[in-house]
């Protein structure tokens, strides 16, 4: 009875796979071309447009895993939260900006903008909004571009920027950037290309006073917009 039993089932399995079709496949269907398989990328009579077959390279898939990691870590790695409001207060005040000074200033635009930057509001039981908008990255752009001058003007005389006792400067007499102002406004040692990307702009604008703020302005922006 087993072995009965047994020859049911091998003889129902090599049917299934086997199929209709000559050659052990199923027929296509009418319409549709030899070398299509019916559920796959290819347009057909029941599937009217041709679109990408979403099937993974295996090996692709590995080496991109092994190279980034798993999506997990790569989710953490590559996310990009907003600088907390009260720390870009903390930053601004420590490359010499006056958070205390009247309208107009960059101090003021940041006293205004604590809703726009995600300000926590505590009474109401909001935590702070972490999440890097459009809105907020223009506004630390524009309170960047305001500090700029008072960030140039008050760099020498900063004590986290100064080096064996002597203070360091953003520009030289003839309006090119230098390492160590630079360094100290982005928080990490200037590499050959914020030095370009620095000179560039400063050449770049209408005139070189207006280029020295676009300039710190850049480099600020893009160190310290995001964690």
């Amino acid at each position: 009875m087993k072995k009965l039993n047994l020859s049911i089932v091998l003889f129902a399995l090599a049917t299934a796979c086997a199929g209709d079709a000559p050659g052990g496949g199923d027929a296509p269907d009418e319409g549709q071309a030899p070398n299509e398989q019916p559920g796959g990328a290819s347009g057909g009579q029941d599937n009217t447009f041709n679109h990408p077959d979403i099937q993974q390279d295996v090996w692709k898939l590995l080496d991109r895993l092994q190279e980034e990691g798993p999506p997990e870590y790569t989710a953490r790695v590559h996310s990009c939260p907003k600088i907390r409001y009260r720390t870009i207060g903390q930053l601004l005040a420590s490359r010499g900006v006056n958070l205390a000074a009247g309208d107009g200033s960059a101090g003021a635009i940041y006293g205004s903008a604590g809703q726009t930057l995600g300000e926590p509001h505590y009474g109401a039981r909001l935590r702070e909004n972490l999440d890097l908008t459009t809105a907020s990255a223009s506004k630390l752009f524009d309170i960047f571009a305001q500090a700029a001058p008072e960030i140039i003007a008050n760099m020498p005389n900063l004590p986290q920027c100064k080096v064996g006792g002597v203070g360091a400067q953003l520009f030289n007499q003839y309006d090119q950037c230098l390492a160590d102002g630079v360094s100290c406004l982005i928080g990490m040692p200037a590499t050959a290309s914020h030095m370009e990307i620095c000179n560039q702009t400063v050449a770049n604008a209408s005139d070189p006073e207006r280029g020295k703020v676009m300039a710190v302005a850049l480099l600020a922006a893009a160190a310290h917009t995001c964690e």
